[in-house]
């Protein structure tokens, strides 16, 4: 199976409403869900287990702001490492004050030495950085506060 037909699933997923998919071949298994992506490769010998880089998770988590009752929440869509800029003399992607759209790169996030870029997702002016650059993220983190426009 090819990158571009597991990102052509993952659409399918996300315009469907499907929170799970899985597809097994004689010698290939792979398995999608929100959140996250497993494709393993089953033989005789141990499985190897792999995430594709450069493949986005399902979905970015956006969620409603305990704090501030208009604000999203941008939750980090891997573990890695944040940034909030492509390279240190470059300008920051995003700033408080910032206007975004959906396909606004907000930061970088690193992961196993890929640079993944990390889009809003959502129309709105950014009010809060959460997450220092160069400073380690976990899955499912918030790294920026969002008003919605």
């Amino acid at each position: 199976m090819e990158l571009k037909d597991i990102k052509a699933i993952i659409d399918l997923m996300k315009k469907n409403s499907i929170s799970e998919f899985e597809l097994e071949r004689q010698d290939f298994k792979i398995r999608l869900k929100r959140g996250g992506i497993t494709v393993s490769q089953v033989d005789d010998g141990p499985s190897t287990l792999m995430v594709p880089a450069g493949v986005p998770s399902p979905t970015i988590a956006i969620a409603t702001a305990s704090s501030t009752a208009n604000d999203l929440e941008i939750k980090s869509p891997m573990i890695g490492t944040f940034y909030r800029a492509p390279s240190p003399e470059s300008a920051n992607y995003a700033e408080v004050g910032s206007e975004v759209n959906p396909d606004s790169v907000v930061c970088i996030i690193e992961a196993m030495k890929v640079m993944n870029e990390i889009k809003a997702e959502v129309r709105g002016v950014i009010t809060e950085i959460l997450i220092d650059n160069a400073k380690p993220v976990e899955f499912g983190q918030p790294i920026f506060k969002v008003r919605p426009i």
